[in-house]
């Protein structure tokens, strides 16, 4: 059974067919994609070969991805989630994005927040990394304000529109 998180203000879900066009906002927005690794999602059959990587993802625990949901409202405003799981090394990555008219309102630390918990208690994860492209200084702010150390430079890791980019990688240990 898929595992529902809950905060203060939201709801962390499975991600399911009925959500394609929430994806399909989110991940068309070129504003989203801009540091995420990946083109802007052109069509809607993309938006549910998305939501079925995250199924199988899961099944074949490799990663696990909540949709983010404002309790007052029954739409996704993002993801956030753990990729590349690893259950022997104990060890995942963090990603996460929210639509631009949820920005700075504190979803994205708070979501971060109850996934980094679930990781650590749940998953009994020891290690968990982010990658984040040098320019996106939102995100990296945010992680070091969520504990987050920054190990160094991941020269030309990305590539996003065809030009490589060099990110950062961070990790936060399980220190509990």
């Amino acid at each position: 059974m898929f595992p529902v998180l809950e905060t203060d203000r939201l709801l962390l879900r499975e991600i399911t067919c009925e959500d394609r066009s929430d994806i399909f906002a989110c991940f068309s927005n070129k504003q989203v994609t801009m540091y995420y690794g990946q083109e802007a999602l052109e069509h809607m059959d993309q938006a549910q070969a998305l939501i079925d990587f995250f199924s199988r993802s899961y099944a074949e625990k490799r990663g696990i991805r909540w949709g983010v949901e404002r309790k007052e409202e029954k739409n996704l405003i993002g993801t956030v989630g753990f990729n590349q799981w690893s259950p022997k090394h104990r060890r995942a990555e963090v990603g996460y994005e929210l639509l631009p008219d949820s920005w700075r309102n504190g979803y994205a630390s708070e979501a971060i927040s109850a996934v980094l918990r679930f990781g650590f208690q749940e998953l009994k994860l020891n290690r968990i990394v982010a990658v984040v492209f040098k320019e996106n200084v939102a995100s990296n702010h945010l992680l070091t304000k969520l504990g987050f150390q920054q190990e160094g430079i991941l020269r030309d890791y990305m590539v996003q529109d065809g030009k490589a980019h060099d990110t950062y990688i961070y990790s936060l240990l399980n220190r509990i």
